[in-house]
C-alpha cells in the first residue's frame, strides 16, 4: 500500500482533470482517471483493477482481509441511485412539459417581456437565488425554466451554465436552510459544536460565495465578458450558435399557455421543498415539540427528499397536462422515454465523477492533505485562513467534491483555533468558501455536471468559459482571507473584496475584456 496516505492520492483526480481540458472529452478522461486509480489501489494486479473498477470489492496490494475496500461503478450507482432517479424525473417533466407547447409559450411571453439580454441574465440570477434549498434542485429547475428565455435573447448556452453554477453551491451555502447547511451542521454535530449556529456565524465571513454574487451582478450590468465566455457569447450573437446539445427546441401548440410550464415547475418546487421537510422529521407526531423547519432541513436526506417531491409534482403535471388536453395521451407517454435518454449523459458523467472520488478517498487523499494542514498550523497563525481557503480550493478541485471537502477539514480547522473564537470562524468560513470554489470549478464535480445538464450543454465547455471567472473571484477572495486574518472585521474585508471585484472588472473589460452590449446592440 506504498500509494496510499502520499501525493499519489491526488494523482487519478489530476489525470482526469488534465485529460478532460486537453481533449474536450469527459467520458474517457474520467474513465481513464478511474483505472488510474484502481491500479495504485491494487498495486498494477490485473484482476484486481478490474474487482476494483466494476464490483468495488477488493483487497488493495499489500493488504490483508482486514483492509478490504469498496469502490468502483456498481457502488456508485447504489449509493446515488436516489440522485439518478430525481434527474429521471426531472428530465421526464421537462420533456413532457415541451411535448406540451408551453416552452415555446413561455419564449414568446418572455420575448415579449423580457427585452434585453441584461434583464435575462438578471432574472436567471434571481431565480437561482430564490431557489437555495439544494444545488442538484437549483441547477436542474432555473436550466429548465430560463433556457427560453436566455435562447430569446441569444445568450449563449455557456453563459446560461455560468449562471446557474454560480447561484447554485455559493447560495446554498450561505442559506441556513438548504441541504449545505445540513451537511456542515452534520459534521459539526460529530465534533460536539452547535452545527447551526457554526454554519450562520460562517456566512459573514464566506468570501467566495457572497462575491461571486457580486461579480455575476456587475458582469452582466457591465455587459462584457472575458476568456472562453466571450468567444461563446459573440457566437451566440453574430451567429446564432447557442452551443446547445439539442434535442430542445420546443414544440408549437396555439393551445398551450405559459402557465402550462409555470404551474407543473412551482407544484415541483412546493413539493421538493415539503419533501424535504417531511424527510427530516417536521411533521413526526413522535418527536419532542415538532421539528422546527431548520432542523428538518439539518435531519433530511436530499437523496430520499427529492425524489419523493418530484414524483407527486411528476403525476400532478400528467394528470394536470392532459386534462388541460394540451398533450396526447401516447405523447406524454413518449416523454418519459424521451426525458430518460436526455439525462443519460449527466447520470453517466456523475456515475464516472463518484467512482473516481471512491478511488482517491481510498487512496487516502483525506489524510494526505491532513498532514500537509497540520503541517502548515505551525507557523503564520493570522494567515491560516488564506491558507485554509487554498488548501480546501485545491482539494474540492482535484477530488470534486465540497462536502467531502469541508468534511475532511473541518475536524482539522476546529482545534487549531480552539483558543481564538474570531479566527475558528474564519477559518471555517475560508474551509467552507475554499470547498464552494473548487467544487465551482472542478470538471468532475457533480455540481458542475448537474448546471452543464441543466443548461443542455457541453460538459467541459461549460467548464472552460467559467474557469477565468471562479479564478478571478477565488483569487480575490484570497486576499480577503489573508486580510480577515489580521482586521477579524467581516464587513470591512467584504468591502475591500467588493471594491477589488468591481477594480478587477474595470481592468478586464479595459484590457481583454469584450464588450458583449455593444455587440449585441450591433446586432
Amino acid at each position: 500500500m506504498e500509494f496510499v496516505n502520499t501525493f499519489w492520492a491526488l494523482v487519478p483526480a489530476i489525470v482526469a482533470i488534465v485529460l478532460a481540458l486537453i481533449t474536450k472529452e469527459t467520458y474517457s478522461s474520467l474513465f481513464i482517471g478511474i483505472v488510474v486509480g484502481a491500479l495504485l489501489l491494487t498495486g498494477f494486479d490485473p484482476v484486481g483493477t478490474v474487482d476494483a473498477i466494476i464490483s468495488g470489492e477488493f483487497i488493495p496490494a499489500g493488504g490483508t482481509e482486514e483492509d478490504a475496500m469498496t469502490t468502483g461503478l456498481i457502488p456508485a450507482l447504489a449509493d446515488s441511485a436516489g440522485i439518478f432517479v430525481f434527474l429521471v424525473i426531472l428530465g421526464i417533466l421537462v420533456a413532457l412539459i415541451n411535448s406540451t407547447g408551453a416552452s415555446a409559450a413561455f419564449g414568446k411571453w418572455a420575448a415579449k417581456n423580457v427585452k434585453s439580454r441584461i434583464g435575462a441574465q438578471i432574472a436567471t440570477f434571481v431565480l437561482g437565488v430564490l431557489i437555495f434549498v439544494d444545488d442538484y434542485f437549483n441547477c436542474l429547475t432555473v436550466g429548465s425554466v430560463m433556457r427560453p428565455v436566455t435562447d430569446a435573447q441569444q445568450v449563449s448556452r455557456a453563459k446560461l451554465s455560468y449562471l446557474i453554477d454560480a447561484t447554485a453551491a455559493p447560495i446554498c451555502m450561505i442559506a441556513p436552510v438548504s441541504s449545505w447547511a445540513a451537511a456542515v451542521s452534520g459534521v459539526a454535530a460529530d465534533l460536539n459544536v452547535d452545527g447551526i449556529q457554526l454554519f450562520i456565524s460562517a456566512i459573514p465571513f464566506n468570501f467566495y460565495s457572497l462575491l461571486t454574487l457580486v461579480f455575476v451582478v456587475a458582469i452582466i450590468v457591465m455587459g462584457f465578458d472575458y476568456g472562453p465566455m466571450a468567444k461563446a457569447e459573440l457566437k451566440a450573437l453574430r451567429e446564432g450558435e447557442l452551443g446547445s446539445l439539442g434535442n430542445d427546441e420546443p414544440v408549437e401548440n396555439t393551445r398551450a399557455h405559459l402557465l402550462d410550464m409555470l404551474i407543473p415547475i412551482l407544484v415541483l418546487i412546493v413539493l421538493c421543498i415539503v419533501g424535504m421537510l417531511y424527510v427530516g422529521g417536521f411533521w413526526d407526531p413522535e418527536t419532542e415539540g415538532y421539528q422546527n423547519v431548520i432542523l428538518a432541513f439539518g435531519d433530511t436526506d436530499a437523496f430520499v427528499a427529492l425524489p419523493w417531491g418530484s414524483i407527486i409534482a411528476l403525476v400532478f403535471a400528467f394528470v394536470y397536462l392532459l386534462a388541460r388536453r394540451v398533450v396526447k395521451f401516447k405523447d406524454s407517454m413518449d416523454s418519459i422515454i424521451a426525458g430518460f435518454n436526455a439525462m443519460v449523459p449527466a447520470i453517466l458523467i456523475l456515475t464516472f465523477a463518484l467512482t473516481l472520488k471512491s478511488m482517491t478517498s481510498a487512496l487516502g487523499a483525506a489524510e494526505f492533505v491532513s498532514g500537509c494542514m497540520e503541517g502548515a498550523a505551525a507557523g503564520l497563525f493570522s494567515m491560516l485562513p488564506a491558507i485554509i481557503f487554498l488548501v480546501a480550493w485545491g482539494l474540492a478541485f482535484a477530488t470534486g467534491t465540497s462536502w467531502g471537502t469541508f468534511g475532511i477539514l473541518i475536524p482539522i480547522v476546529l482545534p487549531i483555533f480552539a483558543g481564538e473564537p474570531e479566527l475558528l470562524t474564519i477559518g471555517i468560513s475560508a474551509c467552507l468558501a475554499g470547498a464552494v470554489a473548487g467544487d465551482h470549478c472542478s470538471p468532475i464535480s457533480d455540481t458542475t455536471i448537474m448546471a452543464s445538464a441543466g443548461a443542455n450543454v457541453n460538459h467541459i465547455e461549460h467548464v472552460n468559459t467559467q474557469l477565468p471567472y471562479v479564478i478571478t473571484v477565488g483569487a480575490i477572495s484570497c486576499v480577503c482571507f489573508a486580510i480577515a486574518g489580521f482586521v477579524r472585521n467581516a464587513p470591512i474585508c467584504l468591502a475591500i473584496g467588493a471594491v477589488l471585484v468591481i477594480a478587477a472588472l474595470f481592468v478586464l473589460r479595459k484590457t481583454i475584456g469584450t464588450n458583449t452590449k455593444d455587440a449585441a446592440a450591433a446586432e
